[in-house]
């Protein structure tokens, strides 16, 4: 029986926003499902803290605003953040007489960090002397301190986090071994702070669960290997004469070899993937008439036998093909009705022969044989998959005592901590239920186990308020460092119970996590969100204005910035470093953007970089000017916003209403500095604008690409004549018309002033503390699901001091933030 009551799914996000009762959950999402599906999510929620009879969203004292000094706001706020017409639709009269509650709370945080980073009251002859807005700070901060322990005495810091998409995938792979992308199947997570991570936007809806039903489906239909084999594609090599179909890219060579050109090629013809899953594409090829250097080769998947090439299809690696004949394989997930196809990149494009074939004296690729092999996980039948969830226990006649046994062993797993037989016995129950009602074994089981994978305590990270216990600190340390659940080794420690008793062991573990392969995640993940290059296909360059640009340049850079990342993480650089560097880390295609020469190549390698090719640091690399700018032109305004939010700490609220965008002018005719002058005039614009614009023009020497100008790429207007520069696209020269210089001169709001990026990068890494706090509130907030507050500013603090008396390297950052009270606490 279900217990009674008023049950709520923890979080939710239906459009009220208000929570969302089971039965309403049931009404929209449960229709055509098994019935104990209801009854499982009511005992697991059982099960999880449940809120009291009386309860609500306030502290005890819920009916007493904020205490705060209300003289400072009268005296030097309130004339401008008063009424409806309040500034910024920030009303602090009224937020002055509201009860405490979260949303009060967030807005008197942003009131305290803009006080704090002096940007408020503004600076004019009615500026309160320096003191007074320090005593007032504190005061703020110790007040916000007592509201929010009231409030996380009773909540806990953090509130209840559902896994995000990536966390899901890598924790069913981990759990079930299984490679397909389950993150498709699910909605798209909500984003604050600039990240994914935090529990106040993770919901969990009805249109969740009814996702995450099917994901657990398919996940354990591939898992198990239930159904009949796949067919199975066996390794056949082909001559490439053979298999590469006739088209206006390629040409026959003697001993059965064929040349390909630049354009995509469909060597398999009509014939396309058959059944889901890995498959390895193979094949021997050389570089044709290169004059002996390496060719580069795309590969691609799409579904090319009923659309164009390039339709739909996607990019999946590149290979450097040298002159001398080289075996090369690529291993991808693959949907049935898709195959592999390939081009050329960098090599000029052919034009074909009145035959209709070009000739062989080109330069290309020449492929001597292919062959296809998959899906590669179901060579043995069933796969071995199966084994490792279920062990010896036969699908076919198991009892429910081998159920037992089986659920014994996965829910723990998937709970990430012990659990009694009691825990186990709701999935157990669902299995005893679905054979009472003459289910096959195979698909009683099954159920059982996809209502552990709906359960709240796999969806949810399961923490208590207060101090976590290990099992918790485990999962804290994993999510943070892999993204992923905890290892072997990691529940073990937490099992003995070393991971709160001893700080030495936390550190261990983080090193030893550090070291790990899947430590790529953290590298991948926090990079792509701090550093914005989950965004490095939001905009595409002018083709006419970068005709340079092309895929693999992309690829390029987002690789470079992670390389970045990694390497001041491995070697415990200073977080300076991210503003400047004396080394870069690139491959053949950025050296040739940056103008850096001996560099050739698609690995990547450490360069010492000279001042003259005007690199160093993340804000010299392509990825981040790329994510920073248009497809046709740049803006100081989204640069500086962006420099001063994520490597500054300095958070800017939006523009006023009313206030249009400024669009670059690519005709030449003005330049960007000249569209911005009214910015700084006007009084609403000039405090956050005098701030942020110089740190981006600063950065206008850097085009959308990240390459370096002195004069702006321009698309005069017919008829006008222009200066050109030449560049080089597929090895053929091109030219392409400038306009203005560029001056990025500028200075910053205290006047100490600079004349471009190489002046500036010594006033931003002055204050190494400054860049240092910035990255530790993004690694907090990462870590644990919630972004620090003006209550967690002590604990701020100490990471930062932990970090300076090690240099500010980024290591020691990782290990402070791990060994703070704020991540040992909910």
């Amino acid at each position: 029986m279900a217990p009674s009551g008023p049950f709520f799914l923890p979080v939710t996000s239906n459009r009220s926003g208000r929570p969302e009762p089971v039965e309403r959950c049931r009404e929209r999402c449960l229709v055509n499902r098994p019935p104990w599906l209801l009854a499982v999510v009511l005992l697991a929620l059982a099960a999880a803290p449940a809120r009291a009879d009386g309860e609500n969203d306030q502290p005890a004292d819920a009916t007493a605003p904020l205490a705060v000094d209300r003289a400072f706001l009268t005296a030097y706020c309130l004339d401008c953040h008063r009424g409806a017409g309040a500034e910024r639709d920030l009303d602090l009269a009224d937020l002055l007489s509201r009860p405490i509650d979260d949303g009060v709370l967030a807005t008197w945080d942003r009131v305290h960090e803009r006080v704090r980073a002096g940007e408020m009251p503004p600076a004019d002859a009615s500026r309160p002397p320096v003191e007074e807005v320090a005593r007032f700070v504190t005061g703020l901060t110790e007040g916000l301190g007592r509201a929010v322990t009231d409030l996380r005495r009773r909540d806990g810091r953090v509130a209840r986090r559902r896994l995000n998409r990536v966390e899901y995938q890598h924790t069913m792979a981990d759990l079930l071994g299984i490679h397909r992308d389950l993150t498709s199947l699910l909605p798209e997570d909500q984003t604050a702070f600039g990240l994914d991570k935090i529990a106040t936007v993770l919901s969990l809806s009805a249109t969740h669960l009814e996702r995450y039903l099917d994901a657990a489906d398919i996940a354990l239909d591939e898992a198990l290997g239930l159904g009949a084999p796949p067919t199975v594609t066996r390794p056949e090599r082909f001559p490439a004469s053979k298999v590469i179909q006739g088209h206006n890219h390629q040409a026959p060579l003697p001993g059965g070899a064929h040349a390909v050109f630049a354009g995509r090629s469909n060597p398999f013809g009509t014939w396309s993937i058959k059944a889901t899953g890995r498959y390895a594409f193979r094949f021997r090829a050389r570089a044709h008439r290169s004059d002996g250097r390496p060719v580069v080769l795309r590969v691609f998947a799409g579904n090319f036998a009923s659309e164009a090439l390039g339709a739909a299809s996607s990019a999946l690696a590149h290979f450097e093909v040298p002159s001398e004949p080289r075996d090369f394989e690529h291993v991808a997930w693959m949907e049935p009705g898709k195959c592999f196809s390939f081009e050329p990149v960098g090599v000029p494009v052919v034009q074909p022969s009145p035959a209709g074939q070009p000739s062989d004296q080109h330069g290309g690729i020449a492929f001597e044989w292919m062959e296809i092999e998959g899906p590669l996980d179901a060579a043995v039948w069933p796969p071995a998959t199966r084994r490792r969830l279920i062990g010896s226990v036969d699908l076919e006649r198991g009892t429910l005592a081998d159920a037992r046994k089986v659920l014994g062993r996965f829910a723990p797993r998937a709970f990430r901590r012990p659990l009694t037989e009691a825990d186990v016995e709701p999935y157990l129950g669902v299995v005893r239920e679905e054979l009472r009602q003459g289910a096959p074994f195979a698909e009683a089981l099954k159920a059982g186990l996809k209502a552990v994978l709906v359960a709240p305590r796999f969806l949810l990270l399961e923490e208590q308020p207060g101090w976590l216990d290990d099992h918790a600190l485990a999962c804290r340390l994993s999510y943070f460092l892999w993204s992923t659940m905890p290892d072997d080794e990691l529940l073990a420690v937490a099992s003995r119970g070393d991971l709160r008793r001893s700080r030495g062991a936390v550190r261990a573990q983080v090193e030893r996590m550090l070291a790990h392969g899947k430590a790529a995640a953290l590298i991948r993940d926090f990079t792509g969100q701090w550093l914005d290059l989950r965004r490095i296909e939001a905009t595409s360059p002018d083709t006419q204005l970068y005709p340079e640009f092309n895929d693999l340049l992309q690829e390029s850079m987002v690789a470079e910035t992670e390389s970045f990342f990694a390497t001041v993480l491995r070697d415990n650089l200073p977080v300076t470093t991210f503003i400047d560097s004396d080394f870069a880390i690139i491959n053949g295609p950025l050296a040739e953007l940056y103008g850096i020469p001996g560099v050739a190549g698609l690995g990547f390698r450490r360069v010492d970089l000279d001042p003259q090719w005007h690199r160093g640091g993340v804000l010299t690399q392509a990825a981040v000017l790329k994510v920073t700018a248009n497809g046709t032109g740049t803006s100081p305004v989204v640069r500086g916003f962006w420099v001063a939010d994520r490597l500054l700490g300095q958070s800017t609220p939006p523009p006023p209403a009313g206030v249009p965008a400024v669009e670059p002018d690519i005709r030449g005719a003005k330049t960007i500095r000249d569209q911005l002058v009214r910015h700084r005039q006007d009084p609403a614009c000039a405090g956050c604008h005098a701030r942020a614009e110089p740190l981006g023009f600063a950065l206008e020497n850097y085009d959308v690409i990240g390459g370096w100008r002195d004069r702006y790429r321009i698309a005069p207007a017919p008829g006008t004549r222009a200066d050109m520069l030449r560049v080089v696209v597929d090895m053929q020269p091109r030219q392409v018309a400038v306009g203005p210089v560029v001056d990025a001169a500028d200075a910053l709001v205290d006047g100490r002033r600079f004349a471009g990026l190489a002046e500036l990068k010594p006033l931003l890494v002055a204050d190494p503390a400054v860049i240092s706090r910035a990255l530790a509130r993004r690694l907090l907030a990462y870590a644990t699901g919630s972004p620090p507050t003006a209550a967690d500013e002590e604990t701020v603090a100490a990471i930062v001091a932990a970090a300076a008396a090690d240099d500010h390297g980024l290591r020691t950052l990782v290990h402070a933030v791990t060994e703070s009270d704020a991540f040992r606490r909910k």
